[in-house]
């Protein structure tokens, strides 16, 4: 009966999340007593005697969008790649990702425009535009960008829309490794709801499996580490596309990680999520606001139940995706509205960060690398917060409420605990809890603020005033682990 009103309790949360105006504590779960919450290194184990897995924990990278939209050019990417590999890669910072419509000739900071202009091979595979990208001449393609990314020690990424591109169906170009057709492939009654670019691919169709094949071949040539495809795991959930592109992806030989975009992806659909891809989106796109009225975009705010969602649900090669962190300069030319300094405030950039790693979250910052301030740069390369989102077990909030938020998670070390605490609203608050009311058997715990850096000694509670939208971030630690 106990942890049967523990799950009600946890259910009625969810529904309330935004709504009440009192705290409530939510009693941990019957997995969550019976210590069943997904432990990484336990899980991390390859089950069928392979040595190694993709995205063994959350993915850390750079994504252009965020500060170029779909204008982003070779000496661009250089520039970031570089300041990235200087001040990033030392904290385990890897890939490097060229988001959307690379193969434009004509682009717009926001895409998706009905007169674009397009790069395309013979097989009626796009391919970069020559004059952002001029190492790609002369049937080069990304390969020449792809090795200066790895010289520097990093991984390289594309973004893809899923489909086939109109122009390709319409000149019904041939495509490679196969006897089918473009026309063959598609579905012309069928688009993209936001992008005017390609027709749906067919999965009825073996040519649509041939098409996949084909582009996953080319990028593998190029060397390419990641591959976001857009447009896939929402509005509407495309699962037949997702199983025809992991196919694809798997018979180049390559070792690629899949990520899946836009959200919010089906909670239901966990299972085929996570036997197809590395990664996939949990809300729509969160830009630099606190709250949103509208469904594009979101703010930091409104992400707190979606992530409560997905709670427990990571797993090792397995990631839901919060989204990117929209930080330090966005421009110059920014995927949503003017070039700017990110408009989230020191407490709502700490809360982003906290957030996402308590979680936790794949971790790709947005912005022009090249003009992170100091602060900017703190927030990505603090060592004990980024030890949260890479190496945590067993996340999951323990307090959810239209003011507070407290999440726990396991260290991985016997003993040490991590425990986010957030304030959702617009004035400082108290917060103060017992450690038994988070779900701790212990009475007094060693407080470090993994901010700060800094230890603050014995507490017999948890007892800390958190700015408006704020956050802390602490390793809790027993008697018994010192």
């Amino acid at each position: 009966m106990k942890s049967q009103i523990a799950v009600v309790v946890v259910l009625f949360a969810l529904t309330i999340f935004c709504e009440t105006s009192r705290d409530h504590v939510i009693a941990e779960t019957a997995a969550a007593k019976a210590g069943t919450f997904p432990n990484r290194e336990a899980a991390a184990q390859p089950s069928d005697g392979a040595t190694s897995q993709l995205a063994v924990t959350p993915p850390l990278g750079w994504n252009s969008w965020d500060g170029y939209g779909t204008t982003i050019n070779e000496d661009q990417v250089h520039a970031n790649a570089q300041w990235f590999a200087e001040r990033l890669k030392p904290f385990g910072w890897e890939y490097v990702v060229v988001d959307m419509e690379w193969f434009v000739t004509n682009p717009i900071p926001e895409g998706n425009s009905k007169s674009s202009e397009f790069s395309m091979d013979a097989n009626g595979r796009y391919t970069p535009a020559p004059k952002r990208f001029p190492s790609s001449a002369a049937g080069a393609g990304f390969k020449p960008l792809g090795d200066y990314i790895h010289s520097l020690g990093l991984k390289f990424g594309i973004h893809i829309l899923r489909g086939i591109p109109k122009k390709a169906v319409e000149a019904n170009l041939p495509i490679v490794g196969s006897n089918y057709r473009a026309s063959d492939a598609a579905d012309t009654r069928e688009t993209c709801p936001w992008n005017p670019d390609n027709y749906g691919a067919d999965p009825a169709k073996p040519a649509a499996a041939a098409y996949y094949a084909s582009i996953a071949a080319m990028y593998a040539s190029w060397g390419v580490d990641l591959i976001k495809v857009d447009c896939i795991s929402s509005r509407p959930y495309r699962g037949d596309e997702i199983r025809l592109l992991s196919a694809a992806v798997a018979k180049t030989g390559r070792p690629i990680v899949l990520s899946l975009s836009p959200g919010p992806a089906p909670e239901e659909n966990i299972d085929e999520l996570r036997k197809y891809a590395q990664m996939w989106r949990i809300s729509d796109d969160i830009w630099d606001l606190w709250h949103s009225t509208v469904e594009y975009p979101q703010g930091l705010g409104d992400q707190f139940a979606n992530v409560l969602k997905w709670a427990g649900k990571s797993q090792p090669g397995h990631w839901p995706d919060a989204d990117m962190l929209p930080l330090g300069y966005l421009g110059p030319a920014p995927g949503w509205g003017q070039a700017r300094q990110t408009r989230l405030t020191h407490d709502e950039q700490r809360t982003l960060v906290s957030l996402w790693s308590i979680f936790p979250s794949p971790l790709m910052i947005g912005g022009d690398l090249t003009k992170a301030d100091p602060w900017t740069t703190s927030l990505l390369t603090n060592p004990e917060v980024l030890a949260v989102d890479q190496h945590s077990n067993r996340s999951h909030a323990v307090v959810v409420s239209d003011q507070a938020v407290v999440w726990v998670a396991e260290s991985g070390n016997k003993g040490r605990s991590y425990l986010a605490a957030f304030n959702r609203s617009d004035s400082e608050l108290p917060v103060t809890y017992a450690w038994k009311a988070l779900g701790f058997d212990g009475s007094e715990y060693a407080v470090r603020d993994l901010w700060e850096r800094k230890d603050l000694g014995e507490a017999k509670q948890l007892s800390v005033n958190i700015p408006a939208h704020g956050c802390v971030l602490y390793r809790v630690e027993s008697s018994d682990a010192r």
